[in-house]
């Protein structure tokens, strides 16, 4: 069977307090144009579907009119969307009866049986070949917080000289979730039928977006191994992370990405969307390119000092667009001293061009002995995590990314607890 694999379309997102509907718009048009020349049996929406929690109401419409269009043009597919971190559970769930009708099934959190334990059969969607039959079963599985996840029984006591750190419960209880609901697919499962599965996580060695993901759990504890996922599962469909990649330089384990750049961080991202064919128990994924509708440009390409930056802003040299589809620009400037007059002086030099000016980005030169490059802005500070400055730290001495073990021993110490009562 075929398989489109797209994430994270943050529809009603904001850039720098510029509207997006447009782009969004524009991608959701080439997708069912997609749909119709692809002809895909099932489309996985893998989470952040809205931008925030409390999505507009345009932002709403644009979603449930597109999955009234997907179904006029492409009445036998099958479309599956998770949850994200940014999407309000019971919001996306609440028009799922009616969503139904469209052959779309909606699975926005985990439910629990009057027993409390958890209800796997409602992660469980099959999925249906050009023939009307059930070729596939996906585990849907939405962004999991630490209530959804299975409770783990306390380990065993150890003498003390073997003791080791106890295991995360919210990191292995995923992993448990993920064991107990393929196990039910897998049962389910009948000659040429097989499993894949949809999530909204972290994984480990996942490259991130800094300006655009949130985190998930702060010290970097939420990153999940590529080992989570059975061999036995024909292909894992993630959303989250807004680089399309593979995990583990596995081939059936992937992000799409985001269809758009959703900060000036992700404007050299190949935004695309996958193809997945399964076929006689191998995979193959071919990414196709969501075209550009607006630009991003960040002017000069490196920081600059003000003179040079506004130079370049004045040879700028644009197609006239109306409005909706002017590129938006972030103009880097290198300063020495404080610029009161900063903003003013950058809107005089783009005055009567057609781009909007989203951010200005200003960087200050090190002072101190053997220091060398530019500081983060503010604005990147406010986002950083510990593990971050962690990572870039060792980059800065070492010259090389830090090791996995590295990064888990660091994780390790920024759990709660880990330092001790005297921390």
């Amino acid at each position: 069977m075929r398989l489109l694999h797209t994430s994270d379309w943050h529809l009603g997102q904001t850039l720098h307090n510029h509207d997006r509907t447009y782009e969004h718009q524009c991608f959701l048009d080439w997708l069912l144009d997609i749909i119709v020349l692809e002809r895909p049996d099932a489309l996985l929406v893998a989470g952040d579907v809205f931008d925030t929690a409390n999505p507009s109401a345009a932002s709403q419409k644009q979603l449930y009119r597109f999955l009234q269009q997907a179904r006029t043009r492409a009445p036998l597919l099958d479309i599956v969307i998770i949850a994200g971190n940014h999407d309000s559970p019971g919001r996306l769930e609440a028009p799922a009866p009616l969503l139904e009708a469209y052959g779309t099934t909606v699975v926005g959190h985990v439910a629990r049986r009057r027993d409390g334990e958890i209800d796997l059969e409602r992660l469980i969607v099959p999925l249906h070949d050009a023939a009307g039959e059930v070729a596939a079963w996906c585990i849907a599985v939405p962004f999991l917080r630490p209530g959804d996840v299975p409770r783990l029984a306390p380990p065993e006591p150890v003498a003390p000289a073997t003791e080791a750190p106890p295991p995360d419960p919210y990191l292995n209880g995923i992993a448990l979730l993920y064991q107990q609901v393929f196990a039910l697919a897998k049962a389910r499962c009948e000659d040429g039928q097989v499993v894949v599965a949809m999530g909204h996580c972290h994984m480990v060695d996942g490259q991130a977006s800094l300006d655009s993901e949130r985190r998930i759990v702060i010290g970097g504890t939420e990153a999940l191994p590529a080992a989570m996922f059975d061999p036995a599962i024909a292909y894992a469909a993630l959303g989250h992370l807004h680089l399309a990649q593979r995990v583990g330089q596995k081939e059936q384990v992937r992000y799409s990405g985001s269809p758009l750049p959703l900060s000036f961080s992700e404007v050299a991202y190949q935004h695309q969307v996958l193809r997945v064919d399964l076929i006689d128990g191998a995979v193959k994924v071919e990414p196709l390119l969501v075209p550009r509708a607006v630009d991003l440009l960040r002017v000069p390409a490196q920081p600059a000092p003000l003179e040079e930056a506004l130079a370049a802003l004045a040879a700028l040299d644009l197609e006239d667009l109306p409005l909706p589809a002017q590129p938006f620009l972030e103009v880097r400037v290198l300063l020495d001293a404080p610029e009161p007059g900063l903003r003013g002086r950058v809107e005089a030099a783009i005055a009567g061009k057609p781009v909007r000016l989203a951010k200005i980005e200003p960087t200050r030169k090190h002072n101190g002995a053997g220091e060398a490059g530019t500081v983060l802005s503010l604005e990147q500070l406010a986002q950083i995590q510990p593990d971050d400055i962690f990572r870039r730290l060792y980059r800065q001495k070492f010259g090389d990314e830090a090791p996995p073990d590295q990064l888990s021993a660091f994780a390790e110490l920024m759990l709660p607890g880990a330092h001790g009562d005297d921390a």
